[in-house]
């Protein structure tokens, strides 16, 4: 398929595809004449998961581009899923953490600590910003979210072991770190929606705003 063809097929305007063409996002199509390229349907599928990492997950086109790197290479699949992990939390290092905080997190966390991870560093600033506000998690809170979360993690990774081929492994790495957050916190509200009308129902018929 000509550009104009692969524009339509794929929802991403010729300029678009243009640019991630030049920045390496997306692989040139075969050459047919000196200035024109065919596109095939795995060029669709790129620009899918190109979209996905850059409107869904808000990379930017150079880190989108490390990602996409790593799924075309042959890096073991625990390198890539850190490369997606440190895309997807471009803000959460340890710079700022103090050994307190990094100790309440291990504490938090249970076992599940990666020494060096944006996971670790990422609950340690969230329960220090909750410690700031004067809100405490009791123990039954804490143990809840890291039975959720050990469950849910190992879901994705054995979401991964079932694709067949390392491209497919490192395509869902990718796609399930970066829609899984934001399809987890659409499951938490709807969650949150259920069991607060059940708990608290509302005194009137009026709707809820």
């Amino acid at each position: 398929m000509k550009i104009s063809q692969l524009s339509a097929a794929s929802g991403v305007s010729q300029p678009t595809i243009k640019l991630y063409l030049r920045e390496g996002l997306l692989p040139p199509g075969a050459k047919t004449h000196a200035n024109q390229a065919a596109y095939s349907e795995a060029h669709v599928r790129r620009l899918g998961i190109i979209r996905t990492l850059t409107q869904v997950g808000g990379l930017s086109v150079a880190s989108a581009k490390t990602v996409l790197d790593a799924i075309d290479s042959d890096l073991p699949l625990n390198w890539t899923f850190g490369l997606a992990q440190r895309a997807a939390s471009p803000d959460v290092d340890g710079t700022d953490l103090s050994d307190a905080d990094l100790a309440r997190a291990d504490d938090f966390l249970a076992g599940l600590t990666y020494h060096d991870g944006p996971g670790r560093f990422g609950v340690a600033k969230a329960l220090r910003a909750m410690a700031d506000a004067g809100l405490e998690a009791d123990g039954a809170w804490r143990e809840s979210y890291r039975k959720a979360a050990e469950i849910i993690g190992e879901a994705d990774i054995d979401l991964i072991d079932r694709r067949e081929g390392r491209l497919a492994k490192a395509e869902t790495v990718v796609i399930g770190t970066v829609l899984g957050d934001a399809l987890l916190a659409a499951l938490r509200r709807a969650a949150q929606e259920h069991f607060s009308s059940q708990r608290y129902p509302s005194r009137s018929t009026e709707t809820a705003p």
